[in-house]
């Protein structure tokens, strides 16, 4: 009688599951919530809100990436830059469904009428960008906010910061500057002037005025004095 009632304890124990409970495998998970919790939202927020990594809510952002454009982010990640490959096919952990499941719950956020009568820019640069004009575009719609050399001002923060550039791509660039970042009150390409919205030409202007700045060798450097300094002259 004993040995039964510890069988049965044990079988009713708290934290053990249920006969009929099934595990599902990683694999096997097409909830957009979960999959987006478990592999988006520490970058790109809760419910897409932006964080470390801008907003994937944003209307304007969705207005101009497509679902193909979405995808291959999703699926391959940006080579050179914090953002990962999440599909099986190119290192991550999703399957191929995982990754459209993720499109569609991302474009759920989309607003159709946000833009109103506005027409985009289009999301990938139609030519090449000059950074001589791009210095001229820089100031006319950005200095007011980043400052007159980019290395930030009253209203937001150095976009010139050598580790920044490293960490960001050409594209991502351009996307900040047609989508503007609104979690940080960064405004889109409509409003960086009043009246006057900024030219898809202008947009790859100031991208290859922007890259231009970027260190070919990014981090902060030391001297060799500083260095034996630090280390008591051993090596």
């Amino acid at each position: 009688m004993f040995a039964v009632t510890v069988c049965v304890a044990c079988s009713n124990s708290a934290g053990r599951p249920a006969q009929d409970s099934a595990v599902i495998p990683p694999d096997h998970i097409m909830d957009f919530s979960v999959l987006y919790a478990q592999n988006c939202a520490g970058c790109h927020g809760v419910e897409g809100s932006g964080g470390a990594a801008m907003s994937l809510a944003n209307p304007t952002y969705l207005a101009i990436a497509n679902d193909a454009v979405i995808r291959h982010t999703a699926a391959n990640g940006v080579p050179g830059t914090p953002m990962p490959a999440f599909a099986q096919s190119a290192g991550g952990m999703l399957t191929d469904k995982q990754i459209d499941a993720l499109v569609r719950g991302i474009r759920s956020w989309a607003k159709p009428d946000a833009l109103r009568d506005a027409t985009p820019p289009p999301y990938a640069a139609q030519s090449a960008g000059d950074s001589q004009r791009g210095a001229d575009a820089y100031r006319t719609y950005c200095s007011s906010c980043h400052g007159a050399d980019g290395r930030g001002g009253i209203k937001a923060s150095s976009i010139v910061d050598g580790s920044y550039l490293a960490l960001v791509s050409n594209q991502q660039l351009r996307t900040i500057v047609i989508a503007g970042r609104p979690e940080l009150d960064a405004p889109d390409w409509r409003n960086d002037v009043e009246g006057r919205p900024i030219s898809p030409q202008d947009i790859s202007d100031v991208v290859a005025w922007l890259s231009s700045q970027r260190p070919k060798f990014p981090g902060q450097p030391y001297s060799t004095a500083s260095t034996n300094a630090a280390t008591g002259g051993s090596r």
